[in-house]
């Protein structure tokens, strides 16, 4: 016992260094890849090169007697014991989905789906003979473009899977005058058509591919008591489950292991078929067994994200007062629906109303299959896709009522003194003030300069046009609350669970159900629970991602790890505080009552005499003089389910010229300043901001996954997928205000997918801006200067709305559905 000190700077709001960078930075590493295992061997998959065909005959002899080759299996081979990929989110009761084994003996649904795999002594071995493998395929045709595919029955056009009969999954439907959350759209575009504005524009979401750093890989080791497998996954509690529930082996036989992950951005939030067919070989041979992908593999196999086509349709008053909005949506699902894929879609559906008060809304999402690779979550996951739609359509609502962008959008928004606000959508949005984002955001700018500037270069008829983007923006993160997920047919909750161990030196442990791919956990959580207990940032252990050490947890996604995962440590954190109170109290020879924690000390109320928490543990560990009826440990965990999602907001702008002779884009300047709450750690926020703004300004300006006329994916490289490099973007300039979220203890939101949710419609609202005066109102992206130099030179759009027109949405017996559409409820979303 020693006198009292004084406290330690608190951790949070401490820009520290990231713990975990030490050991990623000089190569001291556990990615899977780094791994090997006694006798192990390797993997290489043999892949369709079409995207839609019978398997005839697989001829496997000539491979099994190149050199080194253990064996060489087939769909046929390995039947049942590869288990099926499932889907976690059937959206409505009779969504329409196509079994999903790893590898099919039969008929392949997109080029590069796996339908043989050699076993060698080396990886390069292995490879070399997946070359001889001779497989003979009838081609059949393929369901490539999204319209065509949800127009086709099985009377017309081509279906993705025949034996189906239709290539549309489900169709979702929210509708606010049937839910009780606001009035009937229909009846509001009416009033609308006859004295107001109504604006019609239909948009493409292109389809993106993740590009996370880390290829994925997997190791699966069958020879112990427990079945091994260390994956490069963001799920490896989920992962668990979904093996013991598809493969037949129990869930206490089982251990996953994610070890240094780098990147995922939703791309390893899935169950795939390599991580299956890996485990099968290993329990088939009985040696560990690795695989890992090259890249080509890695962006013709792994999921993709968004692809989608919107139609909207926003009723407005002659002043610009929204009364109504209007979603239809056409979503790909590729060749099958994925783990989650069905569900983003879904999620968007809360956020297309975004930060204004329409009074009416509806949303109608008609899922699609097609023989391309299957889509699933992307930073963002259904959130960025809204808030392109919208904030593109706040700027053409403005562009009609002849105001400022921002002027259309403050007429709308939620004002800072109506929260909590009950949305149309039917989510509360618990805290928020987008004036003071808005107004810090024009300040850093110069936005009123900016604007002089540009009716000069117009004004002037210069050739390079000045354009101003805008995006006021919000998101629901925290993917937690298990009753609101439940209520959408989700088929996990949203509940996270933490522990936290107190060892004999004073030291601190802390064990997460959150598995880290590179958003520095272990840095954030050591500092919140150094802050709660009052130790030392160093004395803070962080253990994660291996279910053996982390027996209970939902994993990283969503932008949920900090908001659900980190009040998880908070509350185990005040059960270590609660627990260590009365041994304290003894140790003190003082009432229980009496005393006070801070600073990681325990005092008598009035005295300068004290007991640091971590005297506590070593006297709890002799366990030598306890209370009596106290058992010898200050050990606590907890799982935390939030109530509500939390929403973060921001305001971005940007400035681009835009070269009207070329079509040549150049970013001139990009402020953000958004709202996130408490902020624990400033320098991973503004890592985290800036990854996700350069996600998002690719999107606006250059990544496109792009399939020819057979379905190939001919953008299967990084010569031809094009993502941006640090000479192709700006310094970005960020800010934020602070209006802490009143869900959590901490007050915090999330910021993962901020940037990029974000930052594409402020890109493209730039673009637009810059050459509406010469007639053009949208560009679709990605908007190269090809697509640019069209718009400006009488193609209008530079190709918007290419394509055949949106289908009827609803018609269940076109798609093959017997049931009613879904319709969602939000109750117990804090509505």
């Amino acid at each position: 016992m020693t006198a009292i000190q004084e406290r330690p700077a608190a951790e949070i709001g401490q820009e520290r260094r990231r713990k975990e960078d030490q050991r990623l930075i000089t190569g001291r590493t556990r990615w899977t890849d780094n791994l090997t295992l006694p006798g192990m061997l390797h993997l290489a998959m043999v892949r369709s090169p079409f995207a839609h065909a019978r398997i005839v005959s697989i001829d496997v002899s000539e491979a099994r007697t190149a050199p080194n080759v253990v064996d060489v299996l087939t769909g046929a081979d390995l039947g049942e014991s590869q288990g099926v990929n499932i889907n976690a989110w059937p959206i409505t009761p009779d969504q329409v989905a196509p079994v999903h084994l790893p590898m099919p003996s039969d008929r392949v649904a997109f080029a590069g789906e796996v339908v043989a795999v050699v076993v060698a002594r080396s990886a390069a071995e292995a490879r070399d003979a997946a070359e001889l493998v001779d497989v003979d395929y009838e081609e059949l045709p393929a369901a490539l473009d999204l319209k065509e595919a949800a127009a086709a029955t099985d009377q017309e056009g081509v279906l993705a899977h025949p034996d189906l009969g239709t290539n549309r999954s489900a169709f979702w439907k929210f509708d606010s005058a049937e839910a009780g959350t606001g009035g009937d759209v229909d009846e509001a575009i009416q009033q609308a058509r006859a004295d107001g504005i109504v604006i019609e524009r239909e948009y493409r979401q292109q389809r993106l591919i993740p590009a996370f750093m880390e290829p994925r890989s997997v190791v699966v080791d069958p020879t112990g008591e427990q079945l091994t497998m260390w994956s490069a996954t963001q799920v490896p509690h989920i992962l668990r489950f979904a093996l013991a529930a598809t493969t037949g082996v129990p869930e206490s036989k089982i251990r996953v292991i994610a070890p240094d992950v780098g990147g995922g951005f939703g791309g390893k939030l899935q169950t795939t078929p390599e991580e299956w067919i890996t485990w099968a070989v290993a329990r088939r041979i009985g040696k560990p067994v690795k695989y890992t992908e090259t890249r080509s593999e890695s962006l013709v196999s792994g999921h993709h994200g968004r692809d989608q086509w919107q139609k909207l349709t926003l009723a407005a008053e002659k002043d610009g007062t929204v009364t109504g909005l209007k979603v239809e949506l056409l979503a790909d699902m590729g060749a099958y629906v994925s783990l989650v894929g069905g569900g983003v879609p879904v999620l968007g559906a809360f956020m297309f109303n975004a930060i204004y008060k329409f009074p009416s809304y509806q949303f109608n999402c008609q899922t699609v299959l097609t023989n391309k690779t299957w889509t699933d979550a992307y930073r963002g996951a259904g959130r960025p896709e809204a808030t392109f739609a919208i904030e593109r359509l706040m700027d053409e609502l403005a562009a009609e009522v002849g105001v400022d962008p921002l002027a259309i959008r403050e007429k709308n928004w939620i004002r800072h003194e109506e929260f909590p606000f009950t949305t149309v959508a039917g989510l509360e949005y618990d805290s928020g003030n987008y004036e003071a984002a808005t107004a810090r955001a024009k300040e850093l700018f110069g936005y009123d300069e900016l604007r002089a500037e540009q009716q000069a270069r117009r004004a002037s008829g210069d050739r390079v046009q000045l354009g101003i983007g805008v995006s006021t923006f919000t998101e629901m993160c925290g993917l937690a609350p298990s009753r609101v997920l439940g209520q959408l047919d989700y088929g996990a909750g949203g509940w996270e669970h933490a522990s936290v161990r107190m060892l004999a030196t004073g030291k601190v442990e802390v064990v997460t159900g959150a598995s880290a791919h590179g958003q520095g956990h272990e840095t954030a959580f050591s500092q919140i629970v150094a802050d709660r207990l009052g130790v030392a940032f160093e004395d803070v252990e962080v253990l994660h991602g291996d279910t053996q050490i982390s027996h209970k947890g939902l994993d990283t996604y969503g932008s949920r790890s900090l908001v659900v995962g980190g009040e998880a440590l908070v509350r185990a954190a005040d059960k270590v505080i609660e627990r260590a109170r009365p041994i304290a109290a003894h140790m003190l020879e003082a009432s229980v009552d009496d005393l006070e924690f801070s600073g990681g000390r325990f005092a008598v109320r009035g005295t300068d005499q004290g007991v640091a928490i971590g005297e506590v543990a070593t006297a709890v560990f002799a366990a030598h003089d306890l209370p009596d009826g106290v058992e010898p440990s200050i050990d606590s965990e907890a799982t935390y389910d939030p109530v509500n999602f939390n929403f973060p907001h921001g305001t971005h702008l940007c400035a681009m010229e835009v070269d009207t002779e070329t079509g040549e884009l150049k970013m001139r300047k990009y402020v953000c300043v958004d709202d996130i709450g408490t902020i624990i750690n400033p320098l991973i926020v503004a890592g985290q901001v800036h990854g996700g703004l350069v996600q998002g300004i690719a999107q606006a300006l250059w990544e496109e996954a792009v399939h020819d006329e057979s379905g190939t994916l001919v953008s299967g490289s990084f010569v031809d997928y094009l993502l941006p490099t640090a000479a192709d973007t700006i310094s970005f300039e960020i800010d934020h205000t602070t209006s802490p979220a009143t869900t959590n203890s901490l007050g915090t939101k999330g910021v993962g997918e901020a940037g990029t949710i974000a930052s594409t419609p402020a890109v493209v609202n730039a673009v637009v801006d810059a050459v509406r005066h010469l007639g053009v109102h949208d560009i679709q992206m990605p908007c190269t200067p090809e697509r640019v130099w069209r718009a400006v030179n009488g193609a209008g759009s530079g190709g918007s709305t290419e394509g055949a027109a949106m289908p009827h949405f609803g018609d269940q017996e076109a798609a093959g559905n017997q049931e009613q559409p879904g319709t969602a409820s939000t109750e117990g979303a804090g509505a």
